[in-house]
C-alpha cells in the first residue's frame, strides 16, 4: 500500500537528487534535500485539509487531482510562479524573466523579496477565510470544546468570518503604511498594494469557495434522492452504490483545491530563498516536497485516517489559522519558516493526540459495557 500510495514521489525524489548533482555537484544535492524536507514540514497541514476535500470526489476527479494538479503545483507554482511575481513586479517579459532568474540570481531574489507584502496579503486572506469558516461552523465533533462551542454561536451572524478578515486586513496595512512612512522608504505606497492583494485574496476565496459550495449543495440534493433509491433497492435485495463529486460540483472543488495549494505554498517559495536563489533548485526541492504533500493526502482518504483521528481536521485548520497570521505578520516582520513548520507539527501532533486518547476512551467504554452485557447474561443463566 504504501509503495503504491507513494511510489511516484518515491521515484521524483530519485530523479530530482540525481538531477541536482548533475546541475550543481554534491552542495545542490543537499539544498534540494533540505528544500524537500522544508516543503514537506510546512504543507503537512495542507495535505490533512486537502484529504478532507478529495475524500468527496469520485475516482476520476482524485486521478485528475493527482496528475493534472500535480503540474499545477510543482512547475505552476514553484517555478513559474516566482518568474512571474518578477516580471510583474519588474514590469518584464516572460522570457527577461527567466534570463534573470538564471543569470542574475541575486537582483532576481530581490524583485522577488520586494514583492512578497502583496502574496501574503493574498495567501494570507485566503486562507485565513477558511479558518474563520472553519471555527464559526458548529460541529458535532469539537476538539476543543471551551473555544468552538461560542465560536459556533457567533458563526450564526451572518457574515462574521468576512467582517473580521477586512479588519485584520486593515490592520495589516495601516501597520505596513505606517512603519513604511516612519522610515521614509520606498514602500510607503505598498500599503495600497498590501490591501487591494487582501481584498483579492478575500474575493477568490468567495467566489471559488461559493460556486464549489454552491455545487456541493446540488449534489446534496441528488444524494437524498440517491439515498431514496439505494433504501428502495435494499428492500428490493439490490447492492448499494456510494455516491461522491462529479461533474461542475467536482470541478469547482477541484478548482479550490488548486487555489488552496497555491495559497500553501506561498510560504514555501518565499522561505525557499533563505536557502537558496537558484530557481532550479528552488523547483526541484520544492516540487519533490509537494510530490510527497499529494501522495500524503491520497494516504489519508485511502486508509480513512481522518474517519479514524477526528480531530487531525481540527488541528489542521488551526495550523492554517496560524500561516495566515504568520503570513500577514511577515509582511512587515521576519518570520524564521523554522518557527512557521513547527507551529503547524505540534497543531497537528497535538490533534493526532487527542484523537488517539479520544479512540482509547470509546474502545474501553465498549469493552466495559461488554463485559457488563456478558455478566448480566451469566447470573441470568
Amino acid at each position: 500500500m504504501v509503495l503504491k500510495t507513494f511510489g511516484w514521489s518515491f521515484a521524483v525524489t530519485a530523479l530530482g537528487l540525481v538531477a541536482a548533482v548533475l546541475y550543481g555537484g554534491w552542495t545542490a544535492f543537499g539544498v534540494v534535500a533540505i528544500l524537500s524536507v522544508l516543503e514537506i514540514s510546512l504543507s503537512f497541514d495542507n495535505a490533512v485539509v486537502n484529504a478532507g476535500i478529495l475524500k468527496k470526489m469520485n475516482a476520476f476527479w482524485q486521478k485528475i487531482f493527482l496528475t493534472i494538479g500535480i503540474l499545477i503545483a510543482v512547475f505552476g507554482m514553484r517555478l513559474v510562479f516566482p518568474v512571474v511575481i518578477v516580471a510583474i513586479s519588474a514590469q518584464l517579459g516572460p522570457i527577461e524573466a527567466v534570463d534573470l532568474a538564471l543569470t542574475d540570481k541575486d537582483q532576481y531574489q530581490q524583485y522577488v523579496t520586494d514583492a512578497h507584502p502583496s502574496i501574503a496579503a493574498f495567501g494570507g486572506m485566503f486562507l485565513l477565510m477558511i479558518f474563520l469558516d472553519f471555527i464559526f461552523e458548529d460541529r458535532d465533533i469539537k476538539w476543543l470544546g471551551w473555544l468552538e462551542r461560542p465560536l459556533a454561536k457567533l458563526g450564526k451572524v451572518d457574515m462574521l468570518s468576512v467582517c473580521i478578515a477586512l479588519i485584520v486586513l486593515l490592520i495589516s496595512s495601516m501597520t505596513f503604511g505606517a512603519n513604511a512612512h516612519q522610515h521614509g522608504g520606498t514602500h510607503a505606497d505598498k500599503a495600497e498594494t498590501v490591501l487591494l492583494s487582501g481584498v483579492a485574496g478575500l474575493i477568490t476565496y468567495m467566489i471559488v469557495g461559493g460556486l464549489s459550495g454552491y455545487f456541493e449543495d446540488k449534489l446534496e440534493e441528488e444524494e437524498e434522492r440517491e439515498h431514496e433509491a439505494e433504501e428502495k433497492a435494499a428492500r428490493e435485495g439490490k447492492p448499494k452504490s456510494a455516491v461522491k463529486l462529479a461533474g461542475k460540483a467536482a470541478f469547482f472543488m477541484f478548482l479550490y483545491l488548486e487555489v488552496l495549494d497555491a495559497s500553501f505554498s506561498f510560504d514555501g517559495v518565499i522561505g525557499a530563498f533563505a536557502i537558496t536563489n537558484d530557481i532550479v533548485l528552488m523547483a526541484l526541492g520544492l516540487g519533490i516536497g509537494a510530490m510527497y504533500v499529494r501522495s500524503l493526502t491520497v494516504y489519508l482518504v485511502r486508509e480513512g485516517t481522518l474517519d479514524d483521528y477526528v480531530y487531525l481536521e481540527h488541528g489542521a485548520h488551526y495550523a492554517i489559522g496560524a500561516l495566515a497570521l504568520v503570513l500577514l505578520v511577515t509582511i512587515q516582520y521576519e518570520i524564521n519558516e523554522f518557527i512557521t513548520g513547527l507551529i503547524g507539527v505540534v497543531l497537528i501532533g497535538a490533534s493526532f493526540w487527542s484523537s488517539v486518547r479520544r479512540n482509547r476512551a470509546i474502545a474501553a467504554a465498549e469493552g466495559k459495557a461488554g463485559s457488563d452485557e456478558k455478566t448480566e447474561v451469566s447470573s441470568g443463566v
